[in-house]
This record gives structure tokens, C-alpha cells and sequence, in this order.
């Protein structure tokens, strides 16, 4: 450090934070929140963002050898199970080139997929949709 600066300490008290307890404490974690299992197709909201799991996924397998995801999602099993197949773009690789089987790039669902949960917020959220955000002024607005 620079001769005549120095770094002054934060009191605990001042820290802000969620967790609600003393560093030195270990509280009783709240309860598990119940996982959506509703299997409707959940709004997305912004143009490229990935859909979210609509159902629990609890006890998939989803590893080197096995993607249990692709038992209902894969474009040959959509028919019986009734769900969306995965898109194209997870058979492309970083050329765009069509591939024969899902690109490693795009394997592991959960990296961009998640399930929701029935969870009340912990921060406030003043997320406005894009739509609103580009949606033409009104005149009551002007």
C-alpha cells in the first residue's frame, strides 16, 4: 500500500448481508422449498433466454454416460412423451455445423436449464420485460 493509506475495517453490524446470523453462528437452515411441478411451459423473459424445467428433475441422471433428459426431449422419443424437443441449435457445433448426435457444448442440460421453485423473493425484483421496455409510450406517459 501506498505510505498514508490505509484500509479501515467494516464493523459486522455494517455488513449488510441475507444470512441473518452472526458469522460465528450456525443457524438451522430454513426448510427446502418445493419445486414447480406443474408442466406448463413457464413465459420466458427476455428473447434468448433458455426455458426453465417445468417439473422437478430429482434423481435424473445426468452425467458422461447418461442424459436422462433426452429420454422425453430427444426429437425421436417427443412423440410419446409430449415434450418439447430440444432445440436445433443443441445439434450444432461452434462452426454451426449440424451434428449427429447433441453437441458436447450443450450436453449437460442444467447448465442452462433450471427448475423453480414455489419460493417467496428474497430481494426485491424491479426486472421490467423487454417488451415493456421497447413498447411504444402512451400519451399518458409522455
Amino acid at each position: 500500500m501506498s505510505p498514508g493509506v490505509h484500509a479501515a475495517s467494516v464493523p459486522d453490524e455494517k455488513v449488510a448481508t441475507l444470512r441473518q446470523a452472526p458469522i460465528n453462528v450456525e443457524p438451522t437452515p430454513p426448510a427446502m422449498q418445493r419445486v414447480s411441478n406443474t408442466d406448463i411451459k413457464q413465459v420466458r423473459n427476455y428473447p434468448m433466454q433458455p426455458p426453465v424445467i417445468p417439473h422437478k428433475i430429482d434423481g435424473y441422471q445426468l452425467d458422461l454416460k447418461v442424459n436422462k433428459c433426452m429420454s422425453c426431449h430427444a426429437r425421436k422419443r417427443t412423440g410419446e412423451s409430449q415434450a418439447p424437443m430440444v432445440s436445433v441449435t443443441h445439434y450444432m457445433d461452434r462452426e454451426n455445423n449440424f451434428l449427429a448426435t447433441l453437441s458436447p457444448r450443450r450436453y449437460f442440460c442444467t447448465q442452462c436449464h433450471v427448475p423453480q421453485l414455489e419460493a417467496k423473493l428474497l430481494v426485491e425484483n424491479d426486472f421490467v420485460d423487454m417488451d415493456h421496455l421497447i413498447a411504444p409510450k402512451t400519451k399518458a406517459e409522455h
